[in-house]
């Protein structure tokens, strides 16, 4: 991974020396001397890292090279960020001592030039060794010679291997060979898509040799596309299997040009009836340089692809059948389990063998290929205290397989193979994953601003011509490591984002062991020192440490390998409580060029932020969202880098300086739930950021919105009413008409701050999602001109009977949240009429007061698939218009009166309007 680190510090260094060129007066020679250097040392990485794993003396040269890259950009940035702060404190009081200092900086500069100039002699020696090690300039894709020889080693298939042992394929056969052999609306080319180990291959193989596509098709021809094909060799080889060439046909083929032999193939494939399997393919440019020859009309003849790569499986300009594998579940996993490691052993007591088989196998999480390996280590296990041991040690045993015998290939040399793959710019952004814990959710919002924090994406990986923001990009990095199936979806939101991920535990297991080996992260299970963990080859640059009850610390104090850790993660903090508060973020001061913090959760105890705190100038990411800090000193102004700030603390009384101000780089800045300000918080100078929670109407002043002209997400509380409101609308339009999330909370209560919320909201008619917070006046008749509106909230909002009109003309809306939203005196029904909600999926009525009767029309919510009712008191019986819900599929009813109850029970007089669904009732 020493291309990835290599090219993220290059980068750094040629946008610091553009951007900031007024603050490197005295080292320029050297940073550029430097930068020539890194240049020099990209062309001999590709090759260096794929031949890490077979020479000790190469793996320890590309740990000193990333060690150098990162030396260089902490030395450079931190020189940089010096000089701009002793140019902005300049003024006629500081004059004499600018004098006196001359001197001192003088010598600081000629100091860091000396260290730059050390730094780039490592750099230009590393290189030669490099050379030595007959290690080649090249500037291919990544992967050497040998790497590559081990993928295809070890990916190597064929179409005539019987497979021993398979279970859970029986569905997926059935429908992959019900495509194939299809006469109507057929499928050009059919996509077997999923992780490692999952069975692709061995499916392919199940529909290659079944009965009815043998009996369907006319010729067939399996190849394994190996990362170093030859289009030509691909080719050929399809062909001479579809004709059954003779030895005199092979001859006439070999004669022929790339050309002809295209032509050929493509002329086969349409006048017969083939199926073609291709087993492997790993890139898009492979297919897009081999489909040339693949007829693009309507034909007989289908490609079968396996791929772990979702572009891939569905290649654009055909058509095409994605086939999505899935791991097996608990019952077929212990089928194939019990198949390996147990069947056969009728003169021994199978009691405790199941019970311990049962206990291992949840490691394997359902992946076929973890299940075989498992087994086919215990099916050489004669006792049960072998049995116990390999417990011990299930997970080594599941990554490594069985070290003999070449039958059993371990699950991590395999998965590798996906990391291996992986371009060098998503490496990094992959072992960033390690830092979760295992089985837990996380947040993609949080992810990317953690990895353009950590300078993981670059502008440079955008199109030409497109205006991504560095978040959208690292969202398309998430994108092609979940095609990849390295990260699995969890969570989607209103639009189809992605809002939560995971990775399956077998992944992590190889992420974690790659982000070891390349120094990448070290995970710790308490504060003792980066130094006790396991031998490194470089310096520490991330932690993440878990907290436990036994901890007295965060961080050990005064350790100096803190100095170079650049990310430090906390996890556990919300069951942990210290034994005293005193010092206790003190130790954190150590970590000098810190780039992101996160400390979230500590509410065990109340701390505060030490005034220290503005030393650690590196800060591009901070958050001590749910932390019980009590205070937050002046001196956070002078963090100058930050890009996120997550203030959200659960003190209630906390006080925030006026120093946002100064953080001009910020793009995300959540204040507190509940603070005080003396006077109003400056926000006006904050030109980049796209995030903006908790701004007070009582604390922040509404006209600087104005000139945030990057915002996109708004939360704001209205807690009185505002002066001068049109005149500040007028000059805040154009903003207020970018923002695409706002959540607005009217905590004033009166009639005229009601009002002036909906005024702010009729100004804002670019939004995707909208959460209203208390009352509210009517809603803006212009409502259904809100095209982008996808998902609304209505918590504790007083609505008129004819305000649901106004809602169920919105064209695109579909999620809906009624919560604890009350209707006027004299509104006792809840109508949705015929034609309303034409696109709504999702409706949550909840804690609705006041109704007695609601009527749902037929020809209303035509798309609704999943509906929540509950604490609604005032019903005693569920709308006649369910039964026109014919795409409803999910029903949860709770808190309502038992009377309801009864009534959609089996028997109940209600219960032919729900008797279509299947309902989730609790």
């Amino acid at each position: 991974m020493a291309e990835a680190v290599v090219s993220v510090v290059l980068e750094s260094v040629r946008d610091f020396t553009i951007q900031e060129a007024k603050f490197l007066s005295g080292i320029s020679r050297q940073v550029e001397a430097a930068q020539t250097e890194l240049e020099f040392m990209q062309g001999f990485l590709k090759d260096a890292d794929a031949r890490q794993g077979q020479d000790t003396r190469v793996q320890i040269c590309v740990a000193r090279i990333r060690d150098a890259a990162y030396d260089l950009e902490d030395i450079i940035e931190t020189y940089g960020l010096k000089v701009d702060s002793k140019k902005k404190k300049r003024g006629l009081k500081n004059v004499l001592k600018r004098f006196a200092c001359i001197f001192k900086e003088w010598v600081d500069v000629h100091r860091i030039g000396n260290e730059i100039e050390n730094i780039t002699t490592r750099i230009s020696d590393l290189r030669s060794s490099l050379q030595k090690y007959d290690i080649k300039e090249t500037r291919e894709s990544s992967g050497g010679e040998s790497s590559l020889q081990l993928h295809e080693r070890l990916r190597r298939t064929y179409s005539h291997v019987v497979e021993r042992d398979v279970v859970g394929l029986e569905s997926n056969v059935e429908e992959l060979v019900m495509h194939l052999v299809k006469d109507e609306n057929r499928h050009q080319v059919v996509s077997v898509w999923g992780m490692g180990g999952l069975g692709k291959t061995t499916l392919a193989r199940k529909v290659y040799h079944h009965k009815k596509v043998r009996q369907h098709f006319h010729s067939f021809a399996w190849v394994c596309v190996s990362q170093r094909f030859q289009v030509r060799n691909v080719w050929e080889g399809i062909l001479i299997e579809l004709i059954s060439a003779t030895k005199e046909q092979k001859q006439e083929i070999k004669d022929m040009t790339d050309d002809e032999i295209a032509k050929k193939l493509f002329l086969v494939l349409q006048e017969m009836r083939c199926l073609v399997i291709l087993d492997d393919i790993w890139r898009i440019e492979t297919w897009n340089l081999l489909k040339d020859a693949f007829p693009n009309v309507k034909t007989e003849s289908t490609i079968l692809l396996t791929t772990r790569n979702q572009a891939v499986a569905l290649p654009p300009n055909r058509n095409a059948f994605l086939h999505e594998l899935q791991a097996l579940n608990e019952k077929k996993s212990w089928e194939l389990f019990e198949k390996i490691a147990i069947s056969g052993r009728a003169d021994i007591d199978l009691g405790m063998y199941r019970d311990l088989g049962r206990k291992m196998l949840q490691h394997c999480k359902g992946l076929p290929l973890a299940i075989i390996v498992l087994a086919g280590v215990l099916a050489r296990k004669n006792s049960i205290r072998e049995w116990e041991r390999v417990l011990e040690n299930v997970h080594e045993y599941i990554s490594r397989g069985i070290r003999q015998e070449e039958e059993y290939e371990g699950v991590s040399r395999v998965l590798a193979l996906s990391y291996d793959d992986l371009p060098y710019y998503l490496k990094p952004c992959f072992l960033y994953l390690g830092h979760y814990p295992e089985d837990s959710e996380f947040l993609v919002s949080e992810l990317t601003k953690l990895w353009v924090a950590e300078g993981l994406i670059s502008l440079r990986q955008q199109r030409h011509g497109s205006r991504k923001t560095m978040e959208d990009i690292a969202r398309d990095c998430l994108s092609e490591l979940v095609e990849r199936c390295l990260v699995q979806v969890g969570t989607s939101g209103s639009t189809g984002t992605i809002k939560g991920c995971r990775i399956h535990d077998l992944v992590r297991d190889m992420c974690l062991f790659k982000a070891n080996e390349e120094s990448f992260l070290q995970m710790q299970e308490n504060t003792s020192s980066v130094a006790a963990e396991a031998e490194q080859l470089g310096k520490i640059r991330r932690l993440a440490i878990y907290v436990d009850e036994k901890a007295d610390m965060l961080v050990s104090s005064r350790d100096e390998t803190n100095g170079h850790v650049r990310s430090l993660l906390f996890f556990g903090l919300e069951e942990w409580i210290p034994k005293s508060e005193k010092g206790l973020l003190s130790p954190l001061m150590d970590f000098k060029v810190l780039r992101v913090l996160k400390v979230e959760g500590l509410n065990e105890v109340e701390v505060e932020l030490p005034s220290e705190f503005g030393n650690m100038v590196h800060l591009r990411f901070l958050s001590v969202n749910w932390s019980d800090i009590k205070k937050f000193p002046p001196s956070l102004g002078n963090l100058v880098c930050l890009q996120t700030l997550d203030c959200r603390v659960r003190n209630g009384n906390v006080v925030i300086p006026n120093v946002i101000k100064k953080m001009k780089q910020l793009r995300h800045l959540y204040l507190p739930w509940v603070y005080r300000a003396k006077g109003k918080l400056e926000l006006s100078t904050l030109g980049h950021l796209q995030t903006l929670y908790n701004f007070s109407s009582e604390y922040c002043d509404l006209k600087d919105v104005g000139r945030l002209t990057n915002l996109r997400k708004l939360r704001i509380s209205l807690s009185s009413s505002l002066q001068n409101l049109e005149e500040i609308l007028k000059s805040t339009g154009n903003t207020l008409n970018r923002i695409r999330s706002l959540i607005f909370w009217n905590n004033s209560g009166t009639n005229s701050s009601a009002e002036q919320a909906m005024k702010i909201v009729s100004s804002c008619q670019g939004i995707y999602k909208l959460r209203l917070k208390g009352p509210i006046a009517e809603l803006p008749k212009e409502l259904h001109n809100y095209p982008n509106l996808t998902k609304l909230e209505l918590k504790w909002c007083g609505l008129k009977e004819d305000q649901m009109g106004i809602l169920g003309k919105l064209p695109n809306l579909t999620i809906l949240k009624l919560l604890g939203t009350t209707f006027e005196e004299n509104t006792k029904i809840l109508v949705f009429s015929k034609g309303g909600f034409p696109s709504l999926e999702f409706l949550d009525v909840w804690g609705v007061d006041g109704i007695t009767e609601w009527r749902i029309e037929e020809g209303a919510m035509p798309s609704l698939c999943r509906l929540k009712i509950g604490y609604c008191r005032g019903l005693t019986t569920l709308p006649d218009g369910l039964r026109y819900l014919t795409n409803l599929r999910e029903l949860t009813i709770r808190g309502m009166r038992r009377e309801l109850h009864r009534r959609i029970e089996e028997d109940g007089e209600d219960f032919y309007k729900i008797q279509h669904l299947a309902a989730g009732r609790n």
